[in-house]
């Protein structure tokens, strides 16, 4: 499967609305907006953080949209993050995404937390070089409960 990141087009956000909307992945993701069907806030969200310094990439699998991957935050605190569409799970599509984002921002280190129990993301983090540094516990909104997260550092 060729993987391949590109800027994000306007065309990509009923993808992403559709994918942050699944049931399952969700509850994998655990720690996302309160009300994920709440298309306004859905809709400011990507308004602001396009116009911001973010790198913002949408994920493409054989030249369809499968996902998004961004690093975010201030320096020296810079975190990742991505989302594969559930169908995509399992194939490489999210290390591939990764390793190709870590390509294209050379800043280190770089962040990133999961849900403890989120064992195929701790995979491509760990794939792609991440180390788990700390534990904390947090509000999971798609649990509607704290739970453990694993936060992990990328060193330079």
């Amino acid at each position: 499967m060729d993987v391949e990141l590109r800027e994000v087009h306007d065309s990509d956000l009923p993808v992403f609305y559709r994918q942050m909307n699944d049931p399952e992945a969700l509850h994998m993701a655990a720690f996302t907006p309160k009300d994920p069907a709440d298309r306004d806030a859905f809709d400011a969200h990507w308004s602001r953080i396009r116009s911001s310094a973010d790198v913002l990439r949408t994920i493409l699998a054989d030249g369809d949209v499968v996902g998004s991957a961004a690093v975010y935050g201030e320096p020296g605190e810079r975190e990742v993050t991505y989302w594969v569409d559930r169908a995509y799970w399992g194939r490489g599509v999210a290390t591939a995404a990764l390793r190709g984002l870590l390509a294209e921002v050379p800043e280190r280190p770089l962040y990133a937390r999961a849900a403890a129990d989120n064992e195929g993301s701790l995979r491509v983090l760990r794939k792609c070089g991440f180390r788990v540094t700390a534990q904390a516990r947090g509000f999971a909104n798609a649990r509607g409960e704290e739970i453990d997260e694993l936060v992990l550092a990328l060193a330079g």
